[in-house]
Parts: C-alpha cells; structure tokens; sequence
C-alpha cells in the first residue's frame, strides 16, 4: 500500500508545470494533518517546493535531475488560484517590443492584487500592486504597450510611441488610442501626436 506522500506525488506528478498545489485540495486522501505532513515530507525530499505561506508547487522532473518548474508558469498559476491579473513590468514589454536591449535579470512582475514574494526554487518572484490605470487594458498588446512606455519614462516616448505605431496590430493600437484619456499627460500627448484623436484634458495621473 502506498504512503500518503506517495499518493499526493502521484497525482501532482499528472499536473501541469507550475500549477499552484495546497494541502486542502487532497484532503480526500486523508485528514488535514496528515496531509500537511505529507507535503513538508514532499518538501523535505525535494519534491515539492514551498512558494509562500500555503501555496506549493512540484518540482519538475527531467533526464539531468529535478528543478523547480519556470517562475512564469508558477505566476500565472496564481493568477488563476487568486483570480487577479498578473502581468509582466514594462521591463520586459519594453524588451519584447524591441524598444531597449536590456533584459531583465530579476523576476519581478504587476498585479490588480496585493503585493508579495514567492520563493520557487533559488528565484526570488516579486509581485507588485500596480494602479488601475496601469492595468486597464489587462494582458493586451496595448496594455503592454501603456506599461514600457512607463518604463521608458517621458523622455523617450515620442520615439517608443512611433515604433509602437508600427508594431503594433490595427486593434491594439486602437485600443491603446482609445485610452489616452486615462493615462499620463505625457504618454497621451506623445499617443495622440502618431494619431488623429485630440488629446483634451487627459487625466493627471503623474
């Protein structure tokens, strides 16, 4: 008969990497002392990793050993556990829509929620509260597109906001135009210069 950490490795082992695990989903396999033994045994053995306070994920097994599953996975896993919107900094928007050679080297991404850290592995994740106006457009080429030029600061908008004209897809463009009332009197002035909306009384927002 197989061991209680036996039976909870059976069934993560069958799960998506990085999908965030906690004691009270198995609570069918036993009580829920038993089970939080069976996942600090998990722990111990280096079959799971303790993310946060309650929140697990397995490590993932490959032909060089295990390792802990990408911190990426592991975020948008608790996107989903905790039902908020977690997207990349303007570093990395900015890196992936070409407007700077820098590559981010931290792990560290915005929420709708409250901030925090996750440990998965040796990488320190930082999630930080992001305003609403930051988010607005959520996990879109726009919104992306709202968050590096934050990053990039005013001083190179005019130029970031002309490449992003190009890059960008009709609707996200659009959709980003169709913003410009809710963002910085910077960025919105530097939007409506590549656009023909008129740029009047845009939010102060810094």
């Amino acid at each position: 008969m197989k061991t209680l950490p036996e039976k909870i490795l059976d069934i993560i082992q069958q799960l998506p990497e990085g999908e965030i695990l906690t004691p009270g989903r198995f609570l069918h396999q036993g009580n829920r002392h038993a089970v939080q033994r069976g996942f600090s045994r998990l722990v111990e053995g280096g079959m799971l990793f303790r993310v946060a306070r309650g929140f697990y994920v397995a490590a993932v097994e490959t032909r060089f050993g295990v390792r802990a599953p990408a911190p990426e996975t592991v975020v948008r896993s608790l996107a989903n556990v905790r039902g908020e919107l977690i997207v990349a900094t303007g570093a990395s928007a900015a890196n992936k829509w070409g407007l700077t050679t820098q590559v981010p080297i931290r792990y560290v991404f915005l929420t709708t929620g409250r901030s925090r850290e996750l440990q998965v592995g040796k990488s320190t994740v930082s999630i930080r509260h992001a305003p609403q106006w930051l988010m607005a457009l959520g996990a879109t080429g726009a919104g992306d597109a709202i968050r590096a030029l934050v990053w990039l600061g005013e001083a190179s908008a005019g130029d970031a906001v002309s490449k992003l004209h190009e890059l960008l897809p009709e609707s996200e463009w659009g959709a980003l135009v169709s913003a410009h009332r809710s963002l910085p009197i910077w960025m919105a002035n530097a939007i409506c210069a590549q656009s023909s909306c008129t740029c009047t009384h845009p939010v102060k927002l810094g």
